[in-house]
This record gives C-alpha cells, sequence and structure tokens, in this order.
C-alpha cells in the first residue's frame, strides 16, 4: 500500500508518496484548484494500491477531499494538533512542504487503524448541524440574560422579537437533526441507546454521535482522553500536585456540560448518587461535576461496544 501525503496551503498542495518501508516514492505541487487536483489524481494511477492522507484542517483541505471522494479515491485524515509530536517523535528536525507531507504519510501508515481517519459525510453533516443548534442556542441564553435587566421598551422588544425568530430556526435545526439520524441506520441505533440513559436528549446524543465516533470502539480510558476529562497527573520527585484535565475535543465536552449538571443534579439517579458522594468527601462541585462527565462517557462506551440500553442495577458499580 502507498500512502500519499499531502502539506495543504492556500494555494498550493505538496504531496509525498512513500511506501510501506517509508521509502519515498515520488513528490509533487499542484495548485490548489480543481484543475491542480484533477493532476494529482492523474499523477497518483503509478500507483494502483494507495490511500491518500490529509491533515484535517477543513478550511484547506475540503475542496481536495471533496474530489478526491468524488473520484472514489480512499482518504485518511490525520489530526493537525498531533503533527507536532510526531515530528519529535520520528526526530525530524527540519520542516518543508515535503517534509510535512512525508510525515503526514507516515502518520496515516502508522495510525492506519485509529478510529475517525476515514471521512463520513454524514456524520460531518450532522455536527455542522448540532454545532449550529448549539450556536444559536447561546445566542438565545445570552439574550434571554440581557433581558432580565430593565432595559427600555424598544431594547426589550427588539429582544422578543430576535428570541423568536431564534426559537423557530432552532426548532428547524432540530427538526434536520432527527430527520439525519433517523435517516442513518448507524446513527438511529446509537441514538436509542444514549437517550436511553437519563437525563440525556436528542440533541446531546447528536453531539455524540457526531463528536464522538470512536464511542464504543476504544478503551474507557481513551474515550475519557478524547473528550478531555482523562485525570493526569503532576508529580515530581516527592511532590503530589493536583490532578487536571486538558486537550480532548472541546466543543463536544461544552456541548455536553449542561446536559451532564442536570443529569448529576437531578434527572439521573445513578450520577445523582455518585455526584453527591464526591460532595460529601469534600470535593469541589467542579471537580465532582468533571468525574460525573468521566464516568457518563465510560458508561456510555460499554453501552455502545455491547449495544444495551441504560441498566441502572448495572451502571450504579460501574
Amino acid at each position: 500500500m502507498v500512502v500519499i501525503g499531502v502539506d495543504s496551503h492556500k494555494r498550493t498542495h505538496t504531496v509525498v508518496a512513500v511506501d510501506e518501508a517509508g521509502r519515498k516514492l515520488g513528490e509533487r505541487t499542484v495548485a490548489a484548484t480543481a484543475e491542480g487536483h484533477l493532476e494529482l489524481l492523474g499523477w497518483s494511477r503509478s500507483w494502483p494500491d494507495h490511500v491518500w492522507a490529509l491533515e484535517d484542517c477543513r478550511n484547506l483541505t475540503r475542496r481536495l477531499e471533496a474530489d478526491l471522494l468524488r473520484a472514489g479515491e480512499a482518504v485518511r485524515r490525520v489530526p493537525t494538533k498531533l503533527m507536532a509530536g510526531a515530528r519529535r517523535s520520528a526526530r525530524e528536525p527540519g520542516k518543508s512542504d515535503p517534509i510535512d507531507a512525508e510525515m503526514i504519510a507516515w502518520f496515516a501508515e502508522t495510525f492506519s487503524q485509529a478510529p475517525g481517519q476515514i471521512p463520513d459525510a454524514a456524520r460531518e453533516e450532522l455536527a455542522t448541524l448540532a454545532k449550529a443548534r448549539k450556536a444559536l442556542v447561546d445566542v438565545k441564553i445570552r439574550l434571554q440574560a440581557q433581558d432580565e435587566h430593565a432595559a427600555p421598551e424598544p431594547a426589550r422588544k427588539a429582544y422578543a422579537r430576535v428570541l423568536k425568530s431564534l426559537a423557530a430556526e432552532i426548532d428547524k435545526l432540530e427538526a434536520a437533526i432527527s430527520a439525519k439520524v433517523k435517516a442513518t441506520p448507524e446513527f438511529a441505533e446509537r441514538a436509542e441507546i444514549i437517550e436511553s440513559v437519563p437525563g440525556l436528549a436528542q440533541a446531546t446524543s447528536a453531539i455524540l454521535i457526531a463528536g464522538m465516533p470512536e464511542l464504543g470502539q476504544v478503551s474507557d480510558e481513551v474515550a475519557a482522553a478524547l473528550i478531555g476529562v482523562a485525570p493526569y497527573d503532576d508529580d515530581s520527585g516527592k511532590r503530589r500536585g493536583e490532578r487536571y484535565i486538558k486537550g480532548g475535543r472541546r466543543w463536544v465536552r461544552n456541548a455536553i456540560y449542561m446536559p451532564c449538571l442536570g443529569a448529576a443534579t437531578q434527572y439521573n439517579p445513578v450520577l445523582k448518587a455518585f455526584y453527591q458522594r464526591l460532595l460529601a468527601k469534600g470535593k469541589e462541585p467542579k471537580v465532582a461535576l468533571v468525574a460525573c462527565m468521566r464516568k457518563l462517557i465510560i458508561i456510555l462506551n460499554t453501552m455502545l461496544a455491547r449495544r444495551q440500553k441504560w441498566n441502572p442495577g448495572r451502571h450504579a458499580m460501574a
């Protein structure tokens, strides 16, 4: 299998083809245009068995990826944030477009089994809808907060009109999200499992389906790290620092924060009991809530792996 790494810029794509042994087979730079994409497709025919590796930087690679997929090409994605670490791990001190393209190819080959590398148009559309809904909900919350203050009547009426329009648009997006989930059997099955958890509704399940496709396919530790709620040590010698979280998919974590808060304080008896136990031990509310988010993700990871719905007796022990 030949892997063709692509280093994309606003006006050009630099590509490098490498074989399974890491040997460089060819290199080319083309314009980031439809004509340049056709040139790349013709060039790649030198290797009948090949796959393209693109950085997951959507603004630069969207058109190229779309053209490759329309041509029936196999495409993998490489997380942009991990490329600096990949370069260090390969002890590659230099940086140039061909070097970056070769490193992208190396990364895609080395981590070829990592979930989420293969583009999924249906999941991306669902993610776009879920993000759009979340953005409108955030605007709605901000306007509602302003409306609580003693604003002049013209301002209050303006807020009311905008809020009414926002509510209508949010309803439309939710209908589109529901239709997309129902039209995709895999999404529908995952939604049914996720929404069986008390406190999680359609909006949350859509975000998890779109933003965490790895759930049910990876270990609990990896699932928690992917969403950014895994605890990391801060120790050195005899010093024992506080555990902390970092990284992960911020938009997913932020989107499920409020649903998890509701589940941990009101709607989900298992998470509520866990949350109260942590508070009784002296944990800060925010620390306890992050622990609840981690527990929830681990439970969902197990449920989706087993294709099982919520069972309070089983998950109380998780």
